[in-house]
């Protein structure tokens, strides 16, 4: 028996909205998916660096009202990035100050060289940071509108409602009569691209840091008051030449 030339038609219209419509979609869910990636990716330079960075000051200046004035001289928000177990624990002073090396000819000196190091360093990296977010943020617009764009081209109520009146206007099985509501709804759910979050869902924003140049004399003025509270043994360990060429 021939199969009924409406039905071979049905089909194949049907076939050319699913392979176009889900072909597009693939794309667009492969350029979320990268995204994605690269969103992981930098949230762990985050955590490698930036906390690093920070941890290593919160440590020279131990008490928390003159970290509190640091956190207020460079705008930083002290609820990302602070724990007061950063300060106490010899296992975190160890693991962020490995390989970073201090000069100097004093213990002070090379203290004061340490924390102003430290600062250059933070300020080199959130600025990385900062122009690696702005471009995560432009791809997510981009992907933002491809799915805007997409819609407009494939309207999703237009095709359900096209897809029903296939199998209503024609004798197709199944679909004699019209789609069933729960099947029509489990395929247009099916068919529909998540919206994207923002990407400050994901990471944080962290404003300009003031040039190291415009604070180092209130910088220099926190160090002055934090070397003072310091023990010896944690002035030995910020300040050796040796341990730091060792670690």
């Amino acid at each position: 028996m021939k199969p009924d030339i409406t039905e071979v038609i049905a089909y194949e219209i049907k076939k050319d909205i699913a392979d176009r419509y889900f072909g597009f979609r693939k794309l667009i869910e492969q350029d979320k998916l990268d995204l994605e990636k690269e969103i992981r990716i930098h949230s762990f330079i985050l955590e490698k660096r930036i906390s690093f960075d920070l941890i290593r000051l919160y440590i020279i200046l131990k008490d928390e009202e003159l970290i509190d004035s640091f956190l207020s001289l460079t705008g930083i928000d002290k609820k990302q990035f602070y724990d007061p177990h950063f300060t106490q624990s010899a296992t975190i002073r160890d693991r962020v100050f490995e390989g970073i090396k201090v000069r100097g000819l004093t213990r002070s000196g090379r203290f004061h060289h340490l924390a102003m190091d430290c600062y250059e360093r933070l300020e080199t990296h959130s600025e990385q940071y900062r122009e690696k977010f702005a471009e995560l943020q432009e791809a997510n617009e981009n992907i933002a509108e491809e799915i805007k764009v997409f819609y407009q081209q494939n309207d999703l109520g237009s095709i359900m409602g096209f897809l029903r009146s296939l199998g209503s206007s024609h004798k197709m099985g199944d679909l004699e009569g019209g789609m069933e509501i729960g099947m029509a709804q489990s395929l247009e759910k099916k068919m529909t691209i998540a919206p994207l979050l923002p990407i400050e869902n994901y990471l944080p924003v962290i404003k300009p840091l003031p040039l190291l140049s415009h604070i180092a004399g209130d910088l220099k003025k926190l160090t002055d008051r934090a070397y003072k509270l310091h023990d010896k043994e944690t002035l030995n360990f910020l300040t050796s030449k040796k341990m730091a060429a060792s670690r």
